[in-house]
């Protein structure tokens, strides 16, 4: 009679600790205060300091890469989709005023590749780094039988903290304010469903993977600084629904945005997108990020204050986009 074994089943435990144990120092190098080492242990811990918040209250987000995963795989390019995780994590908490505190992931794959998954979470690490939150745990799954050769899923789940009368909801967001966009770095995590309909593998694997593999911009340590010393309204993190649906929920019922498309310099791949597909200028202002990854709405009085400091402090730049205008609650495009 034949005997089996978990490892004949295809799920190597063995080789599963080893991996755990090579990616310890990655996680030791994303130590901030607040950290606990507890690696190994069922849970990740994390002491946070409240003696500056007189109502603090925990921030939640979790988040994927989706379909760049794909790319990345093409590509054979994987140590910087790690931080893609992060960003699409820690971007959504800070555009709510909170500091993201500590990060967790989920690897699922088919059969372990300790190469590709090394890559991986060395990426993760560095994403955490750049945001200045722990990376204290996660779960890596080998299941076979769910995924194809060499396929693999990621999601990322991170909490921050925010002083309850420090949370940026849209809400003192009226008429006459004014909207900076932050420069994205391309593409961020959303619309790669679309860019695989449009581009062939050979093309996004080759002379494309460059552009359509920059990882997103962290944004937590500029925005949060801004946070600080000026007073800003409201901010969104634009990723998937593009401008039309991101800005939209930080308005209020009777204001809208208008958003004037010649602002700022729109990066090359997204018109090579527009023209090879044939889409409209409404489904690519939906869909992508056009080259602004968070939008901030602020008094017009503070606008040229925070672009320059921005740029001066943090290297990034920004363009007055757009305003706010009476209304109903929604966001034009001219």
């Amino acid at each position: 009679m034949r005997i089996l074994s978990y490892k004949k089943s295809g799920v190597d435990i063995n080789k599963a600790n080893r991996f755990v144990n090579k990616i310890k120092p990655l996680i030791k190098s994303t130590r901030r205060t607040g950290w606990v080492n507890n690696i190994g242990a069922f849970a990740g811990f994390f002491k946070p300091n409240l003696s500056s918040y007189k109502n603090p209250l925990i921030v939640a987000s979790t988040d994927g890469v989706g379909t760049k995963l794909m790319v990345a795989k093409w590509a054979g390019k994987h140590d910087k989709i790690g931080i893609d995780l992060v960003a699409m994590c820690v971007n959504d908490l800070v555009a709510c005023g909170a500091e993201p505190l500590f990060f967790l992931d989920y690897f699922g794959t088919g059969r372990l590749t300790p190469k590709v998954s090394y890559e991986v979470l060395k990426g993760i690490a560095e994403g955490c780094r750049i945001a200045n939150c722990s990376l204290i745990g996660g779960e890596t799954a080998e299941l076979p039988g769910m995924y194809k050769k060499g396929d693999y899923d990621l999601a990322g789940f991170s909490v921050g903290i925010v002083d309850k009368k420090n949370i940026i909801d849209g809400s003192g967001i009226k008429k006459g304010d004014v909207i900076l966009g932050l420069a994205s770095s391309g593409l961020h995590s959303n619309g790669y469903s679309l860019v695989r309909k449009i581009f062939s593998r050979r093309e996004l694997a080759g002379k494309l993977a460059k552009d359509v593999l920059k990882p997103t911009t962290v944004y937590v340590r500029p925005l949060l600084d801004a946070i600080k010393r000026f007073r800003i309204k409201g901010i969104s993190h634009i990723t998937g629904g593009g401008f039309y649906d991101n800005i939209t929920r930080i308005l209020p019922s009777s204001v809208r945005a208008l958003i004037s498309k010649k602002t700022w310099p729109v990066p090359p791949i997204f018109k090579a997108i527009q023209k090879r597909g044939n889409v409209a200028v409404d489904e690519m202002f939906r869909t992508f990020n056009m080259g602004i990854g968070m939008a901030l709405i602020l008094s017009a009085r503070n606008a040229s204050e925070v672009k320059k400091h921005l740029l001066k402090r943090h290297k990034l730049r920004s363009w007055i986009i757009g305003e706010v205008v009476s209304g109903r609650k929604g966001v034009e495009i001219v």
